[in-house]
């Protein structure tokens, strides 16, 4: 005679900040699903919160405070973990009432807590999760952690004080990972880690067996394994080292996505070594024509920092300059905004906000028009699209050119009978500053040479 309980403790959750954040969050989510807790969308029932917290810039802690105190106010029972819970302290002085305080990727910590705040006799008849785990991302997309912490030191990150130097996870881990993740649906893996190019340093680069392969823990390695999963593969926050030119091939070759996200940060020499930037080689222009050499089609993403302390009207019309050479596909830009603890603070010659701002409008304007561009270039191409979502009038997805949440969309109109996850062709008939525009081209494409 069964003897379950029906009584289930209700965990709300608040995740903040970044996808590696995201992927904590969806390994603590998955501990206390498996455990019979409920995950509840609201404050109000749940017998405690856990807030994922950012604590990487001053306006992303003032948004975790904001969550923390809501959470407070809503519910009153409060763990607080991530980034923030760094300092301890600092948490408590604002926040005074939180049950608890973690740091980041603690999640044995976390879990502990909530089984202080809210048992959960365990039933093995009941407690069940799929294979891959929960995902706080649709089912089509999937992040793929491969490492924690950087061995870096970046005068404007604090990201090593946060989560410490690099480690990264055996090879083996990663693939089964990635493998449990395709399995149960995922059509693209994204690859995030603080420095994807240093994965597998801490380890040696070891070899294990994989699939009666010799693989190493080591990023070129890593991506020819992904690209037999016959999935989307999307590199993020890969640095300039020289084996990135080992992936190109693969990147020819259709393996992994023709897609890189390289944290350039700026390109004037003397900010860049006043930030001690690493891979910091006069020769990256030259780099990136050989990569399009090799693959034409390679799309390029970074991130920029303008105003940092000491950067002279040169160095910015330097890096306006190399913008206009470099013409990247996609870019974002930040106003160099002071991190507590962060060692740039101490540098001399600040730049006044409204310096920053005029600079910060000058190199959006100098990228939109680079980007408005390139997208006219795939106008009347067909492209591969997965699908994002679905509404009465149409469909929007992603090319090969497009990770979700930071870059563009295909907008599909009239569209009709697609799911979320769906690959599609589509003709590209229109481009704006930064989406493209077009229609599903119907047919068996299969085994066509098709655009991308």
């Amino acid at each position: 005679m069964s003897t379950h309980t029906n009584q289930t403790s209700k965990v709300g959750f608040v995740s903040l900040g970044c996808p590696k954040a995201l992927v904590d969050s969806e390994r603590i989510l998955t501990k206390l699903r498996s455990e019979g807790y409920e995950i509840s969308p609201e404050y109000q029932g749940a017998d405690v919160v856990v807030v994922n917290t950012c604590g990487f810039i001053d306006s992303a802690k003032e948004e975790s405070f904001s969550a923390i105190k809501e959470a407070m106010a809503e519910n009153g029972k409060v763990i607080v973990t991530g980034c923030l819970g760094v300092d301890e302290g600092a948490v408590r002085e604002v926040v005074p009432g939180v049950l608890a305080v973690t740091g980041p990727h603690q999640y044995e910590q976390v879990v502990g807590e909530v089984h202080k705040a809210a048992p959960q006799p365990h039933d093995p008849y009941v407690h069940l999760v799929p294979e891959a785990g929960l995902r706080l991302t649709p089912r089509h997309y999937s992040y793929l952690k491969i490492s924690e912490g950087c061995n870096h030191r970046c005068k404007f990150c604090i990201i090593p004080s946060l989560r410490g130097d690099l480690v990264s996870r055996p090879i083996r881990a990663v693939l089964r990972e990635a493998e449990k993740l395709v399995e149960a649906g995922t059509q693209e893996l994204l690859v995030i880690s603080q420095d994807t190019s240093a994965y597998g340093l801490d380890l040696r680069h070891q070899t294990e067996k994989w699939k009666n392969r010799d693989v190493r823990a080591h990023m070129t390695d890593l991506a020819r394994e992904l690209g037999e999963l016959d999935v989307w593969v999307r590199m993020h926050y890969v640095y300039p080292y020289p084996h990135v030119d080992d992936v190109m091939p693969l990147m020819a070759e259709g393996k992994i996505l023709p897609y890189l996200d390289i944290p350039f940060q700026h390109a004037s020499p003397s900010v860049l070594r006043a930030m001690r930037r690493p891979a910091n080689e006069a020769k990256v222009l030259e780099r990136i024509e050989n990569w399009r050499k090799i693959v034409p089609e390679i799309v390029l993403r970074s991130t920029f920092i303008v105003g940092f302390p000491g950067e002279t009207d040169n160095d910015f019309e330097y890096l306006l300059d190399w913008m206009r050479e470099a013409r990247l596909d996609r870019v974002g830009c930040f106003k160099y905004e002071p991190v507590e603890g962060a060692a740039a603070n101490a540098l001399a010659n600040p730049v006044a906000e409204e310096l920053k701002q005029e600079r910060w409008e000058r190199f959006m304007a100098v990228q939109q028009e680079i980007s408005a561009e390139k997208l006219k270039e795939r106008v009347g191409l067909e492209m591969a699209v997965l699908i994002d979502g679905v509404t009465e009038t149409g469909a929007t997805g992603r090319t090969y050119a497009d990770a979700p949440e930071i870059d563009g969309q295909v907008h599909l109109g009239g569209a009709s009978g697609l799911g979320e996850g769906d690959m599609v062709m589509a003709l590209i008939t229109g481009s704006d500053d930064y989406d493209l525009h077009g229609h599903v081209v119907a047919g068996d494409h299969e085994n066509d040479d098709w655009d991308w």
